[in-house]
């Protein structure tokens, strides 16, 4: 029995990165279908990882540094360079600046985090030279809105007393005036380019506070106070700059800081997949597989709007390609990605357990999950052999009895 299977996950948040799930799909598969074909297209969406695999894929170069963290407290950090680019490209992913595993679980309140490494990275990438600046968002740890991403490159927030906010997202609520006079004038010089999920939006019922609020450690109270500081914030963005970033696509990825990359930073915003798909070969892939696994940390009815196991369902359903997608946890809505191109999904915990645990044997459950599906696959495909072999059979009696009925009616003519 042989397959060419297509392995295209994402990573598990704050435990296995896409290229680590990779390994250990590959590895269950292996032991199901040791004659298998594997092909390999870890997915980065702009979250963890993102740097790395550009750079890697490009031949470029990491740099490393210590910037401000999440909490306040310094962390280390990196920013990459992509080679062989006319226009000095750096790499960014904001997580690597103030993503959520770099929040202790017992300080996980978005409405103190900041985003002020983010623009520590960007003033560093300024320094060593970029003239365009690729900005992954995703895998966040804050919901200021970017606020103190821009506060690192010198934009001030203000109170109604002139004076400047202290950081975080709940503290925007108390925001009067935003003073742009300071800004890194090397900014206007520097083409901004953000990959975000276009889904996520800054305001309204489906706002970041209210989405991913909870997700980070906001109460219900914490939510309704993020996701009114959120309302002063894009007002205040809206006096000070003349644009409109409440309802803007995009504008609520990490966090909102896509709301300041647009309206503060005069930078782009682009849905992840059309910037992540010019450097990943996933549709060459694609085209010479036989199966697709695909594999996120959480599948819910979130995942079809904008998430990596939907894109990769997207793409191989175009060539009628089945998908199997597993996941850490199994949320609500999660039906919803059968009418997205998911034909089956499972969850790689097969018992109750805690957080810590499953994050610690992360590997060897999915490495366990993946095997396990590919046994069910290959039940299916033994069955179905053994269905067309029945068929055969079932045929030549048919045609025998036929040649037998013909010849005996000869017999009895003669």
């Amino acid at each position: 029995m042989s397959m060419t299977i297509l392995i295209a996950p994402s990573g598990f948040k704050e435990s296995l990165t896409a290229d680590a799930a990779t390994t250990c799909i590959a590895a269950g598969i292996l032991r199901a279908m040791p004659n298998a074909s594997i092909l390999k297209a870890p997915m980065v969406d702009g979250g963890e990882g993102f740097t790395a695999a550009l750079v890697d894929l490009t031949g470029g170069t990491l740099h490393r540094l210590t910037v401000t963290g999440p909490v306040g407290e310094p962390v280390d950090s990196f920013f990459g360079f992509m080679g062989g680019q006319e226009i000095r490209t750096a790499v960014i992913e904001m997580a690597a600046a103030a993503g959520l595993r770099l929040v202790p679980r017992d300080r996980r309140n978005p409405c103190l985090t900041t985003s002020v490494g983010v623009g520590e990275l960007i003033r560093a990438a300024l320094d060593a030279g970029a003239e365009r600046i690729l900005l992954g968002c995703g895998d966040s740890g804050i919901n200021d809105g970017g606020a103190g991403m821009a506060e690192a490159l010198g934009v001030r927030f203000l109170d109604d007393r002139g004076q400047p906010l202290p950081r975080g997202g709940a503290a925007l609520r108390r925001l009067a005036a935003i003073d742009l006079s300071g800004i890194d004038p090397r900014l206007a010089r520097v083409r901004i380019d953000a990959a975000v999920n276009w889904h996520n939006i800054l305001l309204g019922p489906k706002g970041v506070a209210r989405v991913f609020g909870p997700q980070k450690g906001a109460t219900p109270d914490q939510v309704e106070e993020l996701a009114a500081a959120m309302e002063v914030y894009a007002a205040a963005i809206g006096r000070a700059t003349g644009m409109k970033v409440g309802t803007a696509p995009g504008a609520g990825a990490s966090g909102g800081l896509g709301a300041a990359v647009l309206g503060l930073l005069s930078g782009h915003l682009h849905p992840r997949y059309e910037i992540v798909m010019r450097y990943l070969d996933l549709d060459r892939l694609i085209n010479r597989a036989d199966l697709v696994i695909t594999a996120e940390g959480s599948l819910d009815g979130q995942t079809p709007y904008g998430k990596v196991p939907a894109e990769v369902a997207r793409r191989a359903k175009l060539r009628g390609l089945p998908v199997i997608a597993l996941a850490g946890t199994i949320g609500k809505g999660v039906r919803l990605n059968f009418e997205h191109g998911i034909d089956a999904f499972a969850s790689i915990l097969k018992r109750p357990c805690s957080l810590d645990e499953a994050i610690e044997n992360a590997e060897k459950l999915l490495t366990r999950a993946a095997e396990d599906a590919v046994r069910m696959v290959s039940v299916g495909i033994g069955l179905a052999r053994m269905r067309r072999k029945g068929m055969r059979i079932a045929a030549h009696r048919s045609s025998y009895c036929d040649v037998a009925t013909a010849s005996g009616s000869s017999r009895s003519t003669a």
